[in-house]
């Protein structure tokens, strides 16, 4: 059975200021692992701990994204007006990481990345995942929504196929099976799993919710 948390809702009017705090919060980690890579600060390998951390921070928001839906219907926690910007944030991660790659790793050397390619299959299911998250980030606003109507919520269903990718990317470049590939796949499971389950969940609160309103009516009647 859901039970609701007491979480007061921000005013509509502190909500944009809000929604700007997290951009400059989330972005905060990619700032700050650039300015340890430019000055020496990652370690022996700069260049593929800054790909790694970029890429970590993606997967975190991708989920956290995710993760707005099952807290609102569960918990009644209200974090929709931040879902887009979630969204977004992971987007840009997965762009810094996808050029840092390109550019610093590969030093933007076709062949090079073809075969790269070839051999890591992983780098094929990271560029998916990018190619993917496009068309979601150029139609992340009231326009395209307006403009699409149904078609935005299914074109956003992609946001699952990212993840499943996102973490198949991280798990097959990790090439080992630790602590921290096991939270992001079990992450994955229950975010998912959840979509799965959803309708059987909400028919049975919105049930309990007329079965409360039809007994609140009867009492008033009767009194």
């Amino acid at each position: 059975m859901a039970f609701a948390l007491p979480f007061p809702s921000l005013p509509k009017r502190y909500q944009p200021a809000a929604v700007w705090s997290l951009y400059v919060i989330g972005l905060c980690p990619g700032v700050w692992y650039f300015y340890l890579a430019a000055t020496g600060g990652l370690g022996f390998n700069p260049v593929k701990d800054f790909e790694h951390l970029l890429g970590i921070w993606a997967l975190r928001f991708l989920c956290l994204g995710l993760l707005v839906t099952p807290l609102r219907d569960l918990f009644n926690i209200n974090l929709i007006a931040y879902r887009r910007a979630l969204g977004l944030i992971a987007f840009y991660y997965v762009l810094a990481h996808f050029t840092v790659y390109l550019v610093l790793d590969r030093g933007l050397i076709l062949g090079s990345i073809a075969g790269d390619i070839l051999k890591r299959p992983y780098i094929m299911l990271g560029m998916a995942g990018l190619l993917m998250l496009i068309p979601l980030a150029l139609t992340s606003n009231r326009w395209s929504i307006r403009r699409l109507g149904s078609r935005w919520n299914t074109l956003h269903k992609l946001a699952y196929l990212v993840l499943i990718v996102g973490v198949l990317h991280f798990v097959l470049a990790r090439k080992s099976i630790t602590l921290e590939p096991v939270f992001y796949i079990s992450t994955m499971v229950v975010l998912l799993g959840y979509r799965l389950v959803r309708p059987v969940i909400m028919a049975r609160k919105r049930a309990r919710k007329t079965q409360s309103s039809a007994t609140n009516i009867r009492r008033h009647v009767s009194n």
